[in-house]
This record gives structure tokens, C-alpha cells and sequence, in this order.
């Protein structure tokens, strides 16, 4: 509201010659409003002035403090909040339409949405709902204008869930896509939540993948990116964008809320690649399979893109943004160190030293001295261990008795297999294979493994062909011994 002293603004800055749009920049109110105070003031002078009637009056309306008209007054504990509440609430039931059918007879009434308002201590009364709930239900079809983009000027933003089966187990998995309009180009990567962590990652990863970023990125109005609304129409950006918005140099578009057709490209992309990808295979061992599939997928899927020749009008290409919180943890004498209430492993000579980790949302990264000395999947539990058994060979070299129950060698089933059918009276030499191929990976140790079992001579000896009433019952049980290994080897 203007008070006086606003509008004594108004008509000296006017007497001075500004415009009305300038004294509205300057003081912070409407031109409109500039404007009527502004014309009210020059009537009652020129009246006053012309013929001198009603010139206390006149003088009492020029010199008096402004009121508030009260006419067409919209209410004022009816916040973009509520709206935005209202709106989840009909939107969740147009779903039950779909779900129970057009005809059902549970639909909920204004009543009920009033009661849910209360119940969340939003201060308003019924009838400002009911009149809410009125004009959102009536409000008219809006019009789409078509539009048109250059190369690298718009990218889109997007979460979908999926339904996938990720070693026998039956889970929601959701895919961060990313559209291009302008170059018909789809992309996504599987992540088991939304959370900020993978929200980040996912872009990271999309402009690594580009070697370049477009001059904006539109989203909806996602808690990842949206952090609070401020009054009716001003969004305060979450933090963490901004930050990355800055560093890769592209500008952020927020649509309206439940304006999903504003961002149509990437609403249809999620559609799209939830079909292509998911229909047919949904089964994977790992999400790291799921994921392989997916991009061979989706080169297939891009083959008649304009990728390649949008890449040329992209924003240079930056380094990775660092996402990792980095924190130091202390190695214990089990040469382990805590993140997050879960025990993770490290190498041995490390115990008692400091070590620097770097927190991803998938993995972690332990340095020393600046230098990266191991990584690990993360995990989560309390009291969780993750270890690697490569960390201790040496200790295990020097104590081979302890290889038998120890937890490094239990966390490796198919090894812990090996050894106690095989090694258990060699430890050391069991041990000694593996300082051998430590930079190799489980698998390929494993196929060692099994290769130089199967050369050993008492192997050879059991596999020589004899008649079999030659084979006595010893070396009948021990053959059968060797052939469940080697079945159950070759099934693990």
C-alpha cells in the first residue's frame, strides 16, 4: 500500500520530469499507481487553481494520506502454497479416476480437501477452498504454442520410475532423461532414488557424456531444484544448482507448476525410453547390467539424432564438477574406517594414519597423501562392513592360520570356496596366488584359480579314463567330489 510519504515521492519526482515507469523503478511501486496519484494530483491543482470552489476540500485530497480501495480485494491468506497443495490433491484424483474407474463413487468432496487444509495448519477458511476449488476445476483449455530451437540453446530435465527386477529382487528404479529439442536427442541413466546426490551426478555425467553444456536446462518444479516458494510467483533455487549452473555457465528455466507441457520434449522422452528400454527386458543381475543395456539401447534408439551435429554449438567443455563431500576418518588397528555408521576397508600399511575420503552418492574414495589408494561401492546399515580381502595379503602372508575365518576371505564367496576345498592346508600358497594377480579382478582370479587346480597332478590322476570296476570307492567319492566342485564352479 502507498502512504503518504510515497506519494509525495510520486509528485515531486513527476513535477521533475521523470516518466511514469522511471518513478515506479525508483520508488518500487506500479506505474499504474504512479500514474493515478500522479493524475488525481494535477485535477484537484487544476481545479483549485482555475476556480478557487470546494478549496478545502480540494486541499484535503491533495494533502491526504491514500486510502486503500477495497473493491475486487483478493484474499490474502490464500498462498501459492495452498494452491500448490490443492492442486497435488486433484491431481491424486484424477489417478484414483483412472485406477477405479470413471464412475466410481469415491471421489472426495470440498469438505474433505477443507479438512486435509486444516490438518496441515494451513491457516484459511472453507469457503476461500471452495471458491479455489471452483475455479481450478472450471479453468478453461489453455493453448499451445509450437515452438522452435537452435542447436545447443535448450536441454530438458526429467525423472521416470521404472519397475525392474535387479537380482531376483522385484524394485522401483528411476531414470534421470535428458531431451534435446532441437536435436531429437534422448539420454538417461538408472539410479535407485531422486535424492540431490544422484539429481547432481546425473548431470555431471550427461555433460561429461557431451563434452560440452547447453545455455539453459528447463525442470519442473522439483524440491531438487525448487527449495521454497517465496509470496505467489518468486521460487528461491536450490542452492547446490546454482552452484553447478555457474561453473558449467548455463542458465536454469523453471516451469509453471503442473505445467508438465512446458517442457513436453523430455514428459514424451520418459515415456518413450520407459517403453523402448523396459517393456520387453526388465530383468537384470546388477543395476550396473541394467545400465550397459541401456546404452547400447540407447545408441540405437539416438541413430537418427542430430547429436553429433548439435555438439558443435554446445558451451566449451568443462571439467567434471567435483561432487564428492570430503571429510578425513582414522584407520583402525582392523584397518578399517568409518563412513556413515558403515566399516569399509583399506590397505594395510595405512593403520593408524588419517585418510582423506571422498563421499559420492554410489561409491568412496580414500586418499592418502593425495593419492587415491582404493575405492568401494558405497553401502548402507548400521554396522555394515564392506571389505576387501586384497587389503590384507600381506598380514595374511605373515599369519597364514588366520585365512581360514577370516571376514576378508568370507566377503568373497567364490574364493572362501577355493580355498576350503582346495587350499586349506596351503594357506600360504593360497595366499601367495593372490599377491600374484592382485591388480586383477575377483572373476579373472577365480579362472586362475580353477586353472591351476585342474593342472595340479592329483587332479590328473583322478581324471585318467579306467574301466570302472577298476576304480576303487575312495577314488570314487573323491571324483565325485571334484566333479560337484567344478559343476558348481562353473555355475557361480
Amino acid at each position: 500500500m502507498v502512504d503518504l510519504m510515497k506519494k509525495v515521492e510520486v509528485i515531486n519526482l513527476k513535477n521533475k520530469g521523470l516518466s511514469n515507469r522511471a518513478v515506479a523503478r525508483q520508488i518500487g511501486i506500479d506505474r499504474k499507481t504512479v500514474a493515478r496519484y500522479w493524475e488525481e494530483y494535477k485535477r484537484n491543482r487544476c481545479e483549485l487553481l482555475q476556480n478557487g470552489a470546494n478549496e478545502k476540500q480540494l486541499q484535503e485530497e491533495i494533502t491526504s494520506v491514500p486510502q486503500y480501495n477495497a473493491r475486487g480485494r483478493k484474499p490474502i491468506k490464500y498462498t501459492k502454497e495452498i494452491e500448490l497443495r490443492l492442486k497435488e490433491i486433484l491431481e491424486s484424483e484424477q489417478k484414483k479416476n483412472i485406477i477405479l474407474g470413471a464412475g466410481h463413487k469415491q471421489k472426495m468432496t470440498n469438505k474433505q480437501i477443507f479438512e486435509i487444509i486444516q490438518d496441515e495448519d494451513y491457516d484459511v477458511s472453507s469457503s476461500t477452498i471452495n471458491n479455489a476449488l471452483r475455479k481450478l476445476r472450471d479453468r478453461k483449455k489453455q493453448v499451445f504454442i509450437r515452438q522452435q530451437y537452435e542447436f545447443g540453446d535448450r536441454l530438458e530435465y526429467d525423472f521416470g520410475e521404472v519397475r525392474l527386477i535387479i537380482g531376483g529382487i522385484l524394485g522401483t528404479y528411476h531414470m534421470a532423461v535428458f531431451a534435446s529439442p532441437a536435436g531429437k536427442f534422448r539420454w538417461c541413466k538408472l539410479y535407485t532414488n531422486q535424492k540431490k546426490p544422484v539429481f547432481m551426478d546425473s548431470h555431471v555425467k550427461f555433460f561429461e557424456f557431451m563434452k560440452g553444456c547447453y545455455r539453459e536446462v528447463v525442470y519442473d518444479n522439483m524440491r531438487n531444484v525448487v527449495s521454497k516458494f517465496i509470496g505467489r510467483t518468486e521460487k528461491e533455487l536450490n542452492p547446490d544448482l546454482l552452484k553447478m549452473s555457474a561453473y558449467y555457465g548455463y542458465s536454469i528455466n523453471v516451469t509453471n507448476c503442473f505445467s508438465g507441457n512446458e517442457k513436453g520434449t523430455v514428459e514424451k522422452s520418459v515415456d518413450v525410453l520407459r517403453t523402448e528400454l523396459f517393456a520387453v527386458n526388465y530383468t537384470f543381475n546388477t543395476l550396473d547390467d541394467a545400465q550397459t543395456y541401456v546404452n547400447s539401447r540407447l545408441l540405437k534408439l539416438n541413430e537418427n539424432s542430430l547429436v553429433l551435429e548439435e555438439r558443435e554449438y554446445l558451451l566449451p567443455y568443462m571439467p567434471q564438477l567435483e561432487l564428492a563431500d570430503i571429510t578425513t576418518a582414522k584407520v583402525d588397528k582392523t584397518s578399517l574406517i568409518s563412513v556413515d555408521t558403515v566399516k569399509y576397508s583399506v590397505p594395510e600399511e595405512l593403520v593408524g594414519q588419517a585418510v582423506t575420503v571422498k563421499k559420492y552418492h554410489d561409491e568412496i574414495r580414500v586418499f592418502s597423501r593425495n593419492t587415491e589408494v582404493c575405492r568401494h561401492r558405497r553401502v548402507f546399515g548400521n554396522g555394515t562392513l564392506k571389505i576387501d580381502i586384497m587389503h590384507y595379503l600381506n598380514t595374511f602372508l605373515k599369519k597364514p592360520g588366520a585365512v581360514s575365518n577370516s571376514v576378508a576371505l568370507k566377503a568373497v564367496p567364490k574364493l572362501k570356496a577355493i580355498f576350503d576345498t582346495h587350499y586349506s592346508k596351503e594357506p600360504k600358497k593360497f595366499i601367495e596366488i593372490l599377491i600374484e594377480n592382485k591388480p586383477l579382478e575377483v572373476e579373472e582370479i577365480v579362472k586362475i584359480f580353477k586353472e591351476k587346480i585342474s593342472n595340479k597332478p592329483e587332479f590328473n590322476a583322478i581324471c585318467v579314463v579306467k574301466p570302472i570296476s577298476q576304480i576303487d570307492m575312495h577314488s570314487r567319492s573323491s571324483m565325485a567330489n571334484y566333479a560337484i566342485f567344478i559343476q558348481g564352479g562353473n555355475n557361480s
